[in-house]
């Protein structure tokens, strides 16, 4: 007996990146957002405590990690600090995905 037909929208569940799973539904759609095309600006309002800085550097993170030049990618802080703590997310995160290869990135976050 086969239960699948010509119509079927039967799909093999997608395997989501390990450092996406640490998010919850809608960081991932700000991380996510303009996958496989051009998309226009994101804007991300939350209040204090919600994940935005963490969201932002998931972001950076995943666009390196899709090809994205890290010398093309710009990300604005209101104070030295915030800029800081950002770029040592971005590396942390993209340290764990990239593995060696993010050593690319050191100094394009400076």
């Amino acid at each position: 007996m086969n239960l699948a037909t010509a119509d079927s929208t039967f799909r093999e569940p997608t395997v989501q990146p390990a450092y996406l799973a640490r998010l919850n539904d809608a960081q991932r759609q700000a991380v996510e957002h303009g996958a496989g095309q051009i998309a226009g600006p994101l804007l991300v309002i939350a209040g204090a405590g919600s994940g935005k800085t963490n969201t932002l550097a998931h972001r950076v993170a995943h666009l390196i990690v899709k090809g994205a030049d890290p010398r093309r990618i710009l990300l604005m802080t209101f104070s030295r600090r915030a800029a800081s703590e950002m770029a040592r997310r971005v590396e942390r995160i993209a340290g764990e995905v990239l593995g060696r290869d993010a050593a690319v990135i050191t100094d394009a976050l400076t």
